[in-house]
């Protein structure tokens, strides 16, 4: 699994532990409710989420992951906000930012409760474009998504 797959599944539950817990849930009653809700998870997939469960059913592993655990605590991400001005979209940032780092704007629009993708496509609701944009900005307008610059996204996400 990736790390966005990852970040998802945390999301999806709220913290690490929330979501090792629903994991191992899953475990437990594969292909029961728990483990169907496991495998809709956005990047997550069948797939994974049967390595998952195997890997928790696995009573060495659940061992191992608690040994690890009694040494270091993982912090709480924070929980995204799911009324604001962004909520929901799907936004793709493309060219240089001079305001804040691309990161940055990633972790504000996620934070705001919008999935942040990198690449356009008929499913994105907003294009952040900044100086040097190019074939993203270029899909944009192919499939009439809506373009904003910089100032305007900074705007849009207070």
């Amino acid at each position: 699994m990736n790390a966005k797959a990852w970040e998802s599944l945390i999301a999806s539950f709220g913290s690490l532990g929330d979501a090792i817990g629903a994991i191992k849930d899953a475990a437990k009653q594969a292909p029961g409710d728990d483990y169907l809700e496991l495998e809709r998870i956005d990047g997550v997939g069948p797939v994974a989420a049967a390595h998952l469960v195997d890997f928790f059913a696995e009573k060495h592993n659940r061992d191992a992951l608690q040994r690890l655990l009694k040494e270091v605590t993982p912090k709480a991400e924070p929980k995204a906000a799911t009324s604001s001005n962004v909520s929901g979209l799907t936004i793709v940032f493309t060219g240089t930012l001079e305001k804040m780092t691309r990161d940055e704007a990633k972790a504000r629009a996620i934070a705001l409760g919008a999935k942040v993708s990198g690449s356009v496509s008929k499913k994105t609701d907003l294009v952040v474009a900044g100086p040097g944009a190019g074939s993203k900005l270029a899909e944009a307008e192919k499939h009439g998504v809506k373009v904003i610059d910089e100032d305007a996204w900074i705007e849009l996400s207070r």
